[in-house]
């Protein structure tokens, strides 16, 4: 009995120090087999590689409401770039775009009718405030009219690659709430659409080409129509007390988004030691959620993730690090990598990378050789870049789930001359022809 008594206490103790264990370990511990995000759909992407390292229902169309914004961001840059406005161009506000702004039940802080309003303070009303009358205004600027903007959007969303998309205004309302001004073209019932990993190519887009967008994502604040309006991207470093329970370092963009029917969602993006993560969560169900859930996102990504170069420029296959080469005054030439493979690589796994060869065969003749001349740097075939791992989630770019780059002749092979060649070719008639006669007198035996 008092044996029993002791093993029971013993097996006791062991089950409270193991669940003791378990609890107290750290978030990067536990994320990589317990992440739950509370969101209808969600993605998490390394911005330097493309590489997703973490998705739920990430092909889910749902409204994105004002997230659309970045796509109309976009191409107010791409304007500007382009030199068809500046940031100093102004523009008065059309009936339609006052009778939005003026609507209290939408996002904006009013504008005047009648008033010239630079394109730098629109932007930064819709970026940062999410205002929708001078994200209107600004689509009218861009194309002559919303309708024509549409068009743009979903042009541009097709170049880019956008998987899951259907853009049928600049703002993200719906379009039954836009009454007589409807953008031509487009159903008065239909609502913008976009699926978390189409948002996150849009975000990558939108930093890559227009990395200047950051510069008012960022923003905390700013001054509009004599007004101090906040940014609603509660994970900035913001002043109110209540909203630091949201901040995030590093996080420095990029939208926000709220209807009925899309919930709350946000794409964000956060960059610390030089690794930069977008991500996006999509239907959650309140402001605050929305920025605890991407919380999750970007812990998980920090604690178990680091962007690493796994594989150097130059880098060779060590039983295929030469290729024959035919009619050439060397017989072979060496192949490597033009450039380096980076991929953001979890704990433990640094030896779960490979590299697979993928020569091009148009360049080899039927006897697998290449055919000289050979100039150095001639680009030979691919490299692809192979993750060993258990959970593979694909890269966020259109048709490509690898990653790859170049394979590159590291020298000059020249094409023999024409009196060696002549040589070469008399020697295999000779050869062949002595085999024949060969052939022919072992027959005779």
């Amino acid at each position: 009995m008092k044996h029993t008594l002791q093993k029971g206490l013993l097996f006791l103790l062991i089950a409270v120090f193991m669940m003791t264990a378990v609890i107290a370990q750290p978030f990067s511990a536990q994320a990589a087999g317990s992440l739950n995000i509370e969101a209808e759909s969600a993605i998490l992407v390394d911005a330097e590689t493309g590489k997703i390292v973490y998705a739920k229902n990430p092909d889910m169309k749902l409204p994105p409401a004002s997230m659309t914004k970045m796509m109309t961001e976009y191409l107010v840059l791409e304007a500007i770039q382009s030199g068809q406005i500046s940031w100093d161009t102004t523009t008065q506000v059309s009936d339609y775009a006052y009778s939005i702004s003026a609507d209290p039940t939408f996002s904006g802080i009013g504008l005047t009718k009648g008033k010239p309003y630079k394109v730098k303070d629109l932007y930064k009303a819709m970026a940062i405030f999410s205002d929708n009358g001078a994200t209107i205004a600004l689509a009218e600027l861009v194309a002559g009219s919303e309708g024509e903007f549409v068009k743009m959007m979903n042009k541009k969303a097709e170049e880019m690659g956008l998987p899951d998309y259907k853009f049928v205004n600049s703002t993200g309302l719906s379009n039954e709430w836009l009454g007589d001004n409807v953008p031509k073209g487009t159903d008065p019932n239909a609502n913008n659409l976009l699926s978390a990993r189409s948002a996150a190519l849009l975000a990558y887009n939108l930093i890559k080409d227009h990395p200047e967008a950051m510069e008012y994502t960022s923003m905390t604040e700013t001054k509009f129509e004599g007004y101090k309006v906040e940014n609603l991207n509660w994970m900035l470093p913001h002043k109110a007390t209540y909203l630091k329970q949201f901040k995030y370092e590093g996080v420095d963009g990029l939208k926000t988004g709220y209807t009925d029917l899309a919930g709350y969602c946000f794409t964000g993006t956060v960059e610390k030691n030089g690794q930069r993560f977008i991500s996006v969560v999509m239907k959650t169900d309140s402001k605050g959620e929305r920025f605890q859930e991407t919380e999750k996102l970007y812990d998980y990504a920090f604690n178990n993730f680091e962007t690493k170069e796994v594989f150097s420029k130059g880098y060779q296959l060590k039983d295929k690090s030469v290729i024959p080469v035919s009619k050439g005054k060397k017989d072979t030439v060496e192949i490597a990598t033009k450039a380096a493979f980076k991929a953001p690589v979890k704990q433990g796994e640094d030896k779960k990378y490979s590299i697979k060869y993928h020569i091009n065969k148009e360049k080899l003749n039927k006897n697998g050789e290449l055919k000289a001349p050979v100039e150095k740097g001639e680009k030979i075939g691919t490299a692809e870049l192979v993750y060993n791992g258990n959970a593979d989630y694909g890269y966020i770019f259109p048709d490509q789930n690898k990653q790859t780059v170049a394979l590159v002749a590291q020298e000059k092979v020249e094409k023999d001359n024409w009196f060696m060649l002549t040589l070469g070719s008399i020697g295999s008639f000779f050869s062949n022809l002595f085999g024949s006669i060969v052939d022919t007198v072992k027959g005779w035996f």
